[in-house]
C-alpha cells in the first residue's frame, strides 16, 4: 500500500512539473520605459524625427534578442510618465536633457512610491545627468549633474575599471579605451554611490579647459541603492556608434539584470575610492599642466 501512494504521489508531481515550467516560461518579462525626450541638447543617438534613433534601435534590438524585457520608447512624458502609465514598468530608462514635461503629480509618485518604495529601478544614460539640473529630487537620485564636457566626443579617452569581476562592468576589461563624450559633474556624493569606472586623466588627453570648481575625479560608471530601488548609471552613450558596442550593451543588459534580482551585486556606497581617485586625478592633471608648460 505504501509504494502505491508513493507512486500516486509521484504520478502528480510529474504531471504538475510540465505547466508548472510552462508557467514559468511564459511569466511576463521586465517592463523598460525607454524615455528620450530633450528639452535641451539634443543628441544624435536620439529622436529628432519619427524614426527610432541609433539608442532606441539599440535596446529595442536587445529586448529582441535576450528576450529577458520588453520595451517602450516614448518622446512625450506628458502622456507616458504618469502614475497610472508608471504602474505598467519595472524599469524607467533616461537618455534626456533638460526640464522634462513631467507633472508634479508624477515627479511626486515616481521618488516617493514607485523607485524607493515599489522597488524598481533606473537606468541612465550619458545626458541623463544633463537633466533637471536644478531638480535636487532628481539629481539625488541620478547621482550628479552635467557641468562640462572637456572631453569631446571625438576624444580617445581611457576608463579605469575599479570593479572588473563586477558582472555590470566586467565586459569593459580592467581598462577599457574608446572615443567618446565625458563629463564633469557638480552634486557628486560619493557617500551615497559605489563608483565602478572612472576616466584616467594620465591617458585621456583633454580638447578644452578642464573645470575642477567641483573636483578633479571623473566618474564615468556608477551604480547606487535608492530606498528598495536600485540605479544605474554610464555616461557612455554620447556617440551613436557607442551603442553598436557588445561592451555597451552587455553593461545594460547586465544591469536589467541586476534591477531584476537576477543577480548579485554589491551597491555599498565606496567614497574611499572617490576620494583615492581625486587625489590621482589632480596628481595627473597637474602633471599634465606642467608637462604643458614645459612644451611652450
Amino acid at each position: 500500500m505504501p509504494s502505491r501512494i508513493v507512486r500516486f504521489i509521484l504520478f502528480l508531481l510529474l504531471a504538475a512539473l510540465p505547466g508548472a515550467l510552462m508557467a514559468e516560461q511564459n511569466s511576463p518579462p521586465v517592463r523598460v520605459l525607454f524615455v528620450t525626450q530633450s528639452k535641451g541638447f539634443v543628441h544624435g543617438s536620439v529622436r529628432r524625427v519619427e524614426e527610432l534613433a541609433p539608442a532606441e534601435i539599440a535596446m529595442t534590438q536587445l529586448a529582441q534578442q535576450s528576450k529577458e524585457f520588453r520595451i517602450d520608447c516614448t518622446q512625450d512624458c506628458e502622456a507616458d510618465f504618469t502614475p497610472e502609465n508608471l504602474k505598467n514598468y519595472d524599469i524607467v530608462a533616461f537618455y534626456t536633457s533638460g526640464d522634462l514635461p513631467i507633472s508634479e503629480e508624477a515627479m511626486n509618485y515616481f521618488f516617493t512610491e514607485w523607485l524607493p518604495e515599489e522597488g524598481h529601478g533606473v537606468l541612465g544614460f550619458h545626458s541623463a545627468t544633463d537633466t533637471f539640473r536644478e531638480e535636487e529630487r532628481y539629481w539625488d537620485m541620478i547621482g550628479g549633474t552635467f557641468i562640462h564636457h572637456p572631453w569631446t566626443a571625438g576624444t580617445q579617452v581611457t576608463l579605469t575599471n575599479h570593479e572588473p569581476e563586477n558582472p555590470l562592468v566586467a565586459p569593459f576589461g580592467p581598462e577599457h579605451t574608446q572615443q567618446e563624450e565625458i563629463y564633469m559633474y557638480r552634486h557628486w556624493q560619493p557617500e551615497k554611490v559605489r563608483v565602478l569606472m572612472s576616466l584616467d586623466y594620465s591617458k585621456s588627453p583633454t580638447k578644452s579647459a578642464v573645470n575642477t570648481q567641483y573636483g578633479y575625479h571623473v566618474p564615468v560608471c556608477w551604480i547606487k541603492n535608492y530606498g528598495d530601488g536600485k540605479v544605474y548609471v554610464n555616461n557612455l552613450g554620447h556617440r551613436e556608434d557607442t551603442w553598436t558596442r557588445q561592451e555597451y550593451l552587455d553593461s545594460i543588459l547586465s544591469a536589467i539584470r541586476w534591477i531584476k534580482g537576477d543577480i548579485e551585486v554589491d551597491a555599498t556606497p565606496n567614497p574611499e575610492l572617490s576620494q583615492a581617485q581625486e587625489a590621482k586625478a589632480k596628481r595627473d592633471f597637474e602633471a599634465g599642466q606642467f608637462r604643458k608648460q614645459k612644451q611652450k
